[in-house]
């Protein structure tokens, strides 16, 4: 299919509320029309957390606006629109029903074609829609309910080479936030106190590097982290701020630490396969961490390969990545009709086992 596509995207697989407009005429670079991004954060903020139940009434509120606001930002109406992407899964189930529900509505309404979408998908084809990479390249898809690495072979062709058998570094660094009483979302909290802190004054563990795969764990991080802060806080009657700042460092370090070992073991079974043009991408909201970002890029530097990175804009959840992703199924012949279901677990590598656990943000897959 040679001819020019504009997608709609939907997405609401967690807290974010997400529409956008993507067109490609084959040949040239895509172009992102229109992207809107309604945050939750205000909702949860007195809950440490994302509350399910909350998030998928508020998506239901918001949806029609996302669409209606992403449309007028792209100056089209539904009418020029050649088909609709959504978000199947995985996620939390009330917001991806939601979104997929929209999705349906807006199909019948008007006739256009719907293609599901696969929200780990989004985020790893996200590179051809950002830099135009070529496949394959390997991913490391980092967020807040989601930690692998995969070989991206082609649109649906996915091969995993390890993953978190527990917690996510997101959901980590959400927790940790919560834990020194810091803002959510987490990230952004841990690694703005991070700035003024010591790593070297906290020694926390690197899990698992004692293994030679590919797969990480941070649940006993988090643990650890834990234990630190109550032998400070016995210590000194309290948290200081001092504290505070030494265990965000640390504890960003120590993530950052594993992230990077464990890329360097991807990038040799990757290089393995001698791809004509190697290149590493990160994706996902951890992939917007400064320091993990940075690190990355010297490990890609080491293995000299081509090193790529979203705009922080479409590393968090968005709906770009997601009309890309359908915009591109759709050139390969997929549709979808009115039993696409919504899916709390759908796993890309289809010949490899899910992974071990489920996070607040989403079922592990």
């Amino acid at each position: 299919m040679n001819t020019t596509l504009t997608f709609l995207g939907l997405e609401s697989s967690c807290d974010d509320t997400a529409a956008a407009v993507v067109r490609h005429t084959p040949g040239s670079c895509p172009e992102i029309l229109s992207s809107v991004v309604m945050g939750q954060s205000e909702l949860h903020a007195d809950f440490g957390g994302v509350v399910p139940e909350i998030a998928a009434r508020a998506h239901a509120e918001r949806l029609d606006l996302c669409v209606e606001q992403a449309l007028k930002k792209a100056a089209l109406t539904l009418r020029e629109i050649d088909g609709i992407a959504v978000t199947a899964g995985p996620g939390l189930i009330g917001g991806v029903l939601s979104a997929v529900m929209c999705a349906k509505g807006l199909s019948i309404g008007t006739g256009l074609p719907m293609v599901g979408i696969n929200h780990l998908a989004g985020h790893a084809l996200t590179p051809t829609l950002t830099d135009d990479l070529e496949f394959p390249y390997l991913m490391l898809l980092v967020s807040g309910g989601h930690c692998q690495f995969l070989i991206v072979r082609g649109v649906d062709d996915f091969s995993r080479l390890g993953g978190t058998i527990d917690d996510a570094p997101g959901e980590a660094f959400d927790k940790t936030a919560k834990l020194l009483g810091l803002g959510q979302p987490g990230g952004p909290a841990v690694e703005a106190c991070a700035m003024s802190g010591d790593a070297a004054q906290i020694p926390l563990p690197r899990p698992l590097l004692d293994r030679p795969d590919c797969d990480m764990s941070f649940s006993g991080l988090k643990t650890a982290l834990l234990r630190a802060r109550d032998l400070l806080v016995a210590k000194h009657g309290g948290l200081r701020e001092v504290d505070r700042a030494n265990l965000c460092a640390a504890f960003q370090q120590a993530v950052t630490d594993v992230l990077a070992e464990k890329s360097r073991r991807a990038l040799k079974l990757y290089l393995s396969e001698n791809p004509t043009h190697p290149a590493f991408a990160v994706a996902g909201g951890v992939a917007a961490n400064k320091r993990v970002r940075a690190l990355l890029e010297t490990v890609s530097a080491e293995f000299d390969v081509r090193f790529t990175a979203p705009p922080l804009a479409l590393c968090t959840d968005n709906a770009a990545m997601i009309a890309w992703a359908g915009l591109q199924r759709y050139r390969s012949g997929a549709r979808d009709d009115m039993t696409l279901s919504a899916r709390p677990r759908w796993p890309l590598d289809k010949t490899s086992p899910s992974m071990l656990g489920s996070g607040k943000k989403g079922a592990k897959a």
